[in-house]
């Protein structure tokens, strides 16, 4: 299917001559901006029942639906890794979540810790960048968003059968590879904290736990958006689907 076509997100669900009524913003997108009309192809996905091509129906200015000819791709699970971050500030916040999607998170969970700067985390917004980017880069899901928990609360409930990988910023400078490649393969998670670090107790807290694998990220500071993209793409190369 030509890649030129473009993806939508939807919650519907997806089959051989469905007809998916559009919302209202993706009914501008397509008729006003993208000037596209009834007959014409678009790509549609949903988590779940992979990708199909579908075409335009009825249409009005504000209302458009579209209709499934065929499927284009099975669904891909992808990798059973959730990503935890202390929230950031708006601009990179995007960035972070944008790319955490395409590295394949299928969990984005905020945590707050004691240096959290921003605590107010719009998870709804957390969404919208997580599908942009889904429908951009071609994969066929989008990751659950899940609401702000303590760094505490959330070690309490851990489920243990789920690796947690903590980037810990004062781990000795040992070769991360090696560490997660002496792992089992399991559900994943990684954990990226705020720019000022954990403060000692919660580091304490951390490597208390059994299923806490601690990783350096190198001799360089990176930012917390940096270092997201970096650990997953560790994870992804040693325990994930990069194998």
């Amino acid at each position: 299917m030509p890649s030129k076509l473009h993806r939508l997100f939807v919650k519907s669900p997806l089959g051989m001559g469905a007809e998916i009524a559009l919302d209202g913003e993706q009914a501008h997108y397509l008729l006003n901006v993208l000037r596209l009309g009834q007959g014409n192809k678009i790509l549609l996905f949903n988590s779940q029942d992979g990708e199909w091509c579908a075409t335009l129906g009825a249409t009005s200015k504000k209302k458009a639906q579209a209709v499934l000819k065929h499927q284009t791709r099975m669904q891909d699970e992808g990798p059973d890794l959730h990503y935890l971050f202390a929230p950031l500030k708006r601009a990179r916040l995007d960035y972070m979540a944008q790319k955490a999607t395409e590295m394949g998170a299928s969990v984005l969970r905020p945590v707050i810790t004691r240096r959290t700067v921003a605590e107010k985390v719009k998870t709804a917004r957390l969404f919208a960048n997580a599908v942009e980017a889904a429908e951009q880069c071609g994969i066929l899901r989008v990751p659950e968003v899940r609401e702000p928990e303590k760094l505490s609360k959330v070690l309490d409930r851990w489920d243990a059968e789920r690796l947690l990988i903590f980037a810990d910023e004062t781990a000795p400078a040992a070769s991360p590879l090696e560490a997660l490649s002496a792992q089992v393969p399991r559900p994943l998670a990684v954990l990226i904290g705020p720019e000022g670090g954990f403060e000692p107790e919660e580091r304490a807290a951390l490597l208390a736990k059994p299923f806490v694998v601690p990783i350096s990220l190198g001799p360089r500071v990176m930012r917390a958006d940096t270092a997201a993209v970096a650990a997953l793409a560790l994870v992804n190369a040693t325990l994930g689907d990069w194998r």
